[in-house]
């Protein structure tokens, strides 16, 4: 047990270590990025900002390298240091070994998916806002609730909020929708209920439109008008709309759910949303199994030689793997593979394939 609680230890502290190198450099390529992005917009505070709530993002993305390296890094010191030759000559294969940092990486992929999903979800929401509020100069938000779509689009001349009981596949054309329209004062101007709105270049074409002018937030029947079509000027397009509701990663985990349950509700496709969180789920198994792919190649007894090779070989079947992940994941968000199979497929056949290694490793 004492061995156990050693080589737990051991990885716990490597994992720490190359965490921390590689989040400092990810956020020294962020902080240069943002510092180009933003110039004179508001200086070198608003960049760091900026690279603040983008970093959650790409430490999330460069995890399973971090797994890999940690995995490198502890067993080639336990083989340099002849504690795996020590370790079997008391009897522990290396499977045995492999016990204690396996439920270790095992466990942090749990907490990567519980803990710093959530908070890379809400970075990256606040993240994609500040940077259309300074290139824009006004932000945009869509939102999906048990009571229908809503939508808030801005310019220099006004807002508007836009709520629809149901859309299409894309958002781009909504059913049963009510406006409410503010001036640049932010006091309401007109209420506009329609049948249907479609969204063309730059502007909304409401179909069967009633429109009421608001004064002092008053609904005056009499002065109510009814229209065949009412062109609405937008600044949302197509794209907006579906990276909004496209972007998966900007719903914490513990959400999606809820999330997926109201975007059919209302209309939309939730199968990227669906595949996502099977992708999530199966996560921490994938990341273990990251760290049995760097286990791989570096526990045999360093006098054998080719050390570089066997670092060189653990990374590129890494980045295979994650590239194979990736590719599932297209896959499955395109309708070619069924969710779960898409998540789960790569995860299992990634330490399936580490294990085999291991096994032909260390057996022969």
């Amino acid at each position: 047990m004492k061995l156990h609680r050693y080589f737990a230890w051991r990885f716990l502290r490597m994992f720490l270590g190359v965490f921390l190198v590689l989040s400092t450099f990810q956020g020294l390529f962020d902080l240069i990025e943002e510092v180009r992005r933003v110039g004179d917009q508001g200086g070198f505070p608003k960049a760091l900002a900026l690279t603040a709530l983008k970093l959650p993002e790409g430490i999330y993305q460069i995890l399973p390298l971090v797994m890999i390296l940690s995995s490198v890094a502890l067993f080639l010191g336990l083989a340099r240091s002849s504690e795996l030759v020590i370790a079997r000559a008391v009897g522990r294969s290396g499977l045995v070994t492999l016990l204690a940092p396996w439920a270790v990486s095992l466990f942090l992929g749990v907490l990567i998916v519980s803990v710093l999903n959530p908070i890379m979800a809400i970075t990256s929401k606040l993240y994609a806002e500040q940077v259309e509020m300074l290139e824009n100069g006004v932000t945009s938000t869509i939102s999906i609730g048990p009571e229908g779509l809503w939508l808030r689009q801005g310019s220099s001349a006004g807002q508007a909020v836009i709520r629809a009981s149901r859309a299409n596949s894309d958002g781009t054309r909504l059913f049963d929708v009510s406006i409410v329209n503010y001036g640049p004062d932010l006091g309401p101007e007109t209420r506009i209920i329609a049948q249907e709105a479609a969204l063309q270049d730059g502007e909304w074409i409401l179909t069967n439109a009633k429109l009421w002018p608001l004064s002092d937030q008053i609904t005056s029947e009499i002065e109510a008008t009814e229209h065949a079509q009412i062109a609405l000027p937008s600044n949302l397009t197509r794209e907006n709309i579906r990276d909004r509701f496209g972007k998966p990663s900007t719903v914490p985990i513990w959400d999606l759910p809820e999330f997926i349950a109201n975007l059919e509700q209302a209309g939309f496709s939730s199968r990227r949303h669906t595949v996502w969180l099977n992708m999530e789920l199966a996560r921490p198994l994938f990341l273990a199994a990251m760290m049995l792919v760097g286990a791989a190649f570096t526990m045999r007894p360093t006098r054998l030689g080719k050390t570089g090779l066997a670092v060189l070989s653990a990374v590129l079947l890494g980045f295979a793997l994650f590239y194979v992940r990736n590719f599932a994941q297209i896959l499955g968000e395109s309708g070619q593979l069924p969710p779960i199979l898409a998540a789960w497929t790569p995860a299992v056949a990634s330490l399936l394939l580490a294990l085999g290694i291991i096994l032909h490793m260390e057996d022969g």
